[in-house]
């Protein structure tokens, strides 16, 4: 019985803890991040940017289109035990063995993942979205990469069900020429601000919050995020929604 009590104890001990950040920046200097998502963070200013969102300890957050998780995890790690970060993804985008890794380091993360029609969240389910670079996609069409045509106005009065009263959307995306946003979308990957602005009051939400940390005005917005010349340097606006309580 003693030694039998020395084994559990000693395998007890051998069970590696998960922890949690305090705040934002714990959670992007974090040693257990990727080298791959660290390379990203210049571009991306994740501190600034999860700091405006003002994503707290024990949110549920929809990671909207997340792709590869690079905030999925930081969310995560933001909310905490007590919180949930759903990433939800459409079947053609979502890589299943490169969130083995994500599933397996942080418990609080589910996957969900549809066909682009069926992206929905059932109402009242989050505290927060969060769609970085993935708005425009409400727009794009291509059936190539399997993507339909949605029903914008469905799509975001779905998020306007599923988010909370008092809770928030957050959207990071590709500054983008004045103009029908399917057509700007599917040339250039892009979309103009005053577009997000008007569908998303137009589904009842509040715009509440901006910053510039993403602006950059050497960017032609004429080109396709794609161009090599502005990959990774285009100007992106930020923008937070709020719910009325």
């Amino acid at each position: 019985m003693k030694m039998h009590c020395l084994l559990v104890a000693a395998l007890a001990v051998a069970v590696p803890q998960v922890t949690f950040a305090q705040s934002v920046e714990d959670a992007v200097t974090d040693s257990a991040r990727s080298d791959a998502d660290r390379e990203m963070d210049a571009g991306r200013q994740p501190v600034e940017v999860l700091e405006f969102s003002a994503v707290e300890r024990g949110d549920i957050v929809a990671d909207f289109m997340a792709g590869g998780g690079y905030y999925t995890s930081l969310l995560a790690d933001l909310v905490g035990p007590s919180g949930l970060v759903y990433a939800v993804n459409p079947t053609r985008f979502h890589n299943v063995e490169a969130w083995e890794a994500r599933l397996a380091a942080d418990s609080n993360i589910r996957t969900l993942v549809s066909d682009p029609r069926g992206m929905q969240l059932a109402p009242g389910s989050v505290d927060a979205i969060f769609a970085h670079l993935t708005f425009h996609d409400l727009f794009f069409e291509s059936e190539r990469f399997e993507f339909p045509r949605l029903d914008v106005d469905f799509m975001l009065a779905n998020w306007f069900a599923a988010v909370r009263p008092g809770g928030t959307v957050t959207i990071i995306d590709h500054v983008g020429p004045a103009g029908d946003p399917r057509d700007v979308v599917n040339r250039l990957h892009r979309i103009h601000p005053a577009t997000v602005v008007e569908r998303m009051t137009g589904a009842g939400f509040v715009l509440v919050g901006q910053s510039d940390v993403l602006r950059r005005s050497n960017d032609d917005v004429n080109l396709s995020v794609f161009d090599e010349s502005v990959r990774g340097k285009t100007d992106r606006f930020i923008m937070k929604f709020q719910k009325p309580e």
